[in-house]
């Protein structure tokens, strides 16, 4: 939510300071996440002012340059040099003073300093309109008119806009402050609490509304009062669509709107005033001179202010015109053949309450988030409904002229109680820790909007207002209270009690927090990432074991992710793009799946994440790349750890994922992500993924004791064989040779070194490999270790083709 500081002041009775608005916002409950200047104009012509040249003598050492004297208001004229050709004495110029920087159209901004050019000292620059971004022209300097006072600042003469602007990160519930308005009350509120006096908003509506004629009238029928409970109009003729004026354009702007004429900026100005939405119809447009506001027939095409064709379904409620055409999908969406241009000469203003979730799921169905869907969705004030149709008429005869042409329509069948809540005194201090005085709680909320129903002993009832639809609990009363006296004002209490817990962890979590400790000793980072994610990072045969989003918060996040791999890959994308590319990261978490309609699971995973260096470069060593057989380690280490020796490792065909099984179950798979898969985040580096579905890796473990073993007595054996095979052996071949000859006293092995060169032959390479032997009730002896050895050997050479280097 985007609030501009000059706009919010205007309803506030005092002016505050920027900084400390910006704190009081955030200690209500409105944090600012940002706070920036804005300007109309790069660089708010800081610095520039006006100035009378009172000498130009040619300069002593160039022809085309001239010296000048100017007064811009100060004790002393100015000297400055100036090649301008239509320089003369009497002139109204624009003056760049020393400091200051200027922004030109085209080319880099200039910071000016005191120069010496062609011998003769320059204070300052007399500036063309292209040189400080005013326009393209540089045929010569700006020439201002005979009664501009000199001094005057630039930006104060040509009405440079230059405002602060609050970036807020509203929570959902707070519809209330989608407005400046609904900031303007809870500013006031706090003022009035922290201050001990009463601020009042100062309020933009006025009573001076009137019907002038009844040339336009135009009936309107509501249909379906449960998806429209309120609906207002009413219609101005003769009026002039045009630019709309500076203060308007600029205040749209500052808060990132884009102006688009003096109507429609009106409706969305109102907008971010009031938090109400509304539309304008050409009302020459609208058939039948009547407007229905009714369910679409199902299937109906309606093309809307996009250009792009929409299907309406049965459950969009739109604003239909005299013959049932749709003009305006309610809430959501204008369509092209109503909307105001540039030749509307009669509009018919609209200003409605339609039901939250009839517009959102219309908003969701079409893929239309807009604004005015967005505040529908949360709920608006149905009280304001008039008032507030009747200021943007008022606004749009201001700046468009034209006549109101029609009493107001208002059809509000079915008026709304407020909602009464009740609050004992007891509770609030239960919930917030803090003892509040009767007389400051009615304070308070008084000055929310709420009103006093009944006042008890221990307890106050309230009437909510309409602006705060979402308040229906004493809880919520309590936040109210809370926020506006300020979280910080909660004293925090001398003791603390707890009871601790004597469970023992299950075994899943003992495992996971085994694991983790693990994984955070090796240097690994813990992660967590949404589980909700886009579904385009997905093929169609994954999506068709997916679980869908009903009601999407956005369009990039519409499925409940099948894969820990994509929301993992984000987090490195994310981290790679701030110059964060060594990155080892594990995250425990779910994965969703469906077999059909009603038939969902979910399984639980153990994901991990290399990229980048392994070894960060120094003076000793250089920098080391992850390589797949760290990656492969890991996961050896991570069974062996909890007791999974006899682990094997087998790649499927044409793919690069390596499957890890124990007892002929998979416990964990490994991958280097696809090339294809890493261009979807911007991803240039490999990326090594483990993942470990914890149900089956959790069940290997359960079915494994571990037994605790003495250390042995007695000395092992340690014995090196370099192995001349064909390129293509892998190690996991030499293994499985030798776990074939069973050699109980064989306590491990380990590939050490791999070396290849024509010298070993064409296509040959040769493999290191340690044994180590252990006999634990004696000493090996040198033809007992021989005789293993040889065992080995020979099956190398019967299964392998081995030769061994001497």
């Amino acid at each position: 939510m985007t609030i501009s500081y000059h706009w919010l002041s205007t309803y506030l009775p005092e002016v505050i300071e920027p900084e400390k608005l910006s704190k009081i916002l955030t200690s209500i409950g409105l944090e600012v996440e940002s706070m920036e200047t804005y300007q109309n104009m790069k660089g708010g012509l800081a610095g520039l002012v006006i100035g009378e040249v009172l000498t130009c003598e040619q300069h002593p050492n160039a022809d085309k340059l001239k010296v000048t004297t100017v007064n811009v208001g100060q004790a002393a004229p100015l000297k400055v040099v100036c090649g301008a050709a239509n320089v003369a004495v009497g002139q109204k110029v624009v003056v760049a003073t020393v400091g200051a920087t200027i922004y030109p159209s085209t080319g880099d901004p200039l910071t000016m300093k005191v120069a010496k050019i062609r011998g003769e000292e320059s204070y300052g620059m007399i500036c063309a309109e292209d040189e400080i971004g005013l326009g393209t022209s540089h045929e010569g300097i700006m020439v201002l008119p005979a009664e501009v006072q000199s001094g005057t600042l630039a930006a104060d003469y040509f009405n440079i806009y230059n405002d602060v602007v609050y970036e807020i990160g509203l929570t959902p519930n707070r519809m209330d402050a989608m407005s400046h308005l609904g900031v303007a009350k809870d500013v006031c509120a706090y003022v009035t609490h922290h201050y001990n006096k009463e601020a009042k908003v100062k309020s933009p509506f006025s009573n001076t509304f009137k019907v002038e004629n009844h040339l336009l009238t135009i009936p309107v029928t509501v249909e379906d009062n449960v998806a429209c409970p309120r609906y207002a109009g009413v219609t101005i003729s003769g009026i002039a669509v045009k630019e709309s004026p500076d203060w308007l354009k600029n205040q749209l702007k500052a808060i990132g709107v884009r102006s688009i004429n003096n109507v429609v900026d009106v409706t969305n100005y109102i907008l971010h005033e009031t938090g109400q939405p509304l539309h304008a119809f050409d009302a020459d447009q609208i058939a039948g001179k009547a407007i229905i506001v009714k369910k679409a027939s199902a299937d109906t095409k309606f093309i809307t202010l996009d250009g792009k064709e929409r299907t309406l379904s049965v459950e969009d409620l739109v604003i239909c015109d005299g013959h049932a055409a749709p003009m305006c999908i309610a809430g959501v969406f204008g369509g092209a053949a109503s909307g105001v241009s540039d030749n509307t000469v009669n509009i018919f203003l609209e200003s409605a309450c339609f039901a939250a979730s009839t517009v959102r799921k219309t908003s969701l169905r079409h893929g239309l988030r807009t604004d005015a869907a967005t505040r529908f969705e949360k709920g608006v004030d149905i009280s304001n409904t008039v008032h507030v149709l009747k200021r943007a008429a008022l606004l749009i005869q201001s700046v468009a002229g034209g006549s109101i042409s029609s009493d107001v329509v208002d059809i509000y069948p079915n008026p709304v109680a407020k909602t009464v809540v009740s609050l004992k005194y007891q509770y609030l201090k239960k919930l917030s820790g803090k003892s509040y005085h009767p007389d400051a709680i009615k304070k308070i909320l008084v000055a929310l909007g709420f009103d006093i129903h009944r006042e008890g002993i221990d307890e106050i009832s309230v009437a909510v207002p309409y602006s705060k639809p979402d308040i229906s609990l004493p809880a919520d009363i309590v936040e109210e209270i809370i926020r506006i006296d300020g979280l910080d004002n909660i004293a925090i209490p001398t003791t603390i009690t707890i009871s601790p817990a004597t469970n023992q962890l299950g075994i899943k979590e003992a495992l996971k927090e085994k694991l983790a400790g693990y994984l955070v000793g090796k240097g690994f980072q813990e992660i967590v990432t949404n589980s909700i994610t886009n579904s385009k990072y997905f093929d169609e045969a994954t999506l068709s074991g997916t679980v869908t989003m009903m009601n999407n918060l956005s369009a990039d996040l519409d499925v409940l992710r099948p894969s820990m791999l994509e929301t993992g890959l984000e987090c490195i994308a994310y981290n790679s793009n701030r110059k964060n590319t060594n990155l080892q990261l594990f995250e425990f978490g779910k994965t969703y799946h469906t077999k059909g309609v009603g038939n969902y699971y979910e399984e639980e995973h153990l994901a991990i994440y290399i990229t980048g260096n392994n070894h960060e470069g120094d003076w000793q060593e250089k920098a080391q790349a992850t390589s797949f057989f760290q990656a492969k380690g890991l996961v050896e280490a991570l069974a062996r750890l909890n007791g999974l020796e006899a682990i094997k490792f087998a790649k499927e065909e044409n793919s690069s994922l390596v499957v890890v099984t124990h007892a002929k179950q998979t416990i964990a798979t490994l991958q280097s992500v696809p090339p294809s898969k890493l261009k979807m985040f911007d991803l240039k580096q490999p990326v090594f993924y483990l993942d470990f579905p914890l149900s089956t890796f959790i069940k290997q473990v359960e079915q494994k004791r571990i037994v605790y073993k003495e250390v042995a007595k007695f000395p092992s054996v340690q014995r090196d064989l370099a192995l001349v095979v064909d390129s293509a052996t892998a190690y996991h071949q030499v293994e499985s040779v030798v776990k074939k000859v069973n050699l109980p006293k064989l306590q491990n092995m380990r590939l050490f070194d791999v070396f290849e060169s024509d010298k070993l032959g064409v296509g040959k390479k040769s493999m290191a490999v340690s044994f180590t032997f252990l006999d634990e009730e004696k000493t090996l002896t040198d033809k007992e270790i021989d005789g293993m050895v040889n065992k080995m050997i020979t099956s190398f050479e019967k299964e392998l083709s081995a030769e061994i280097r001497k």
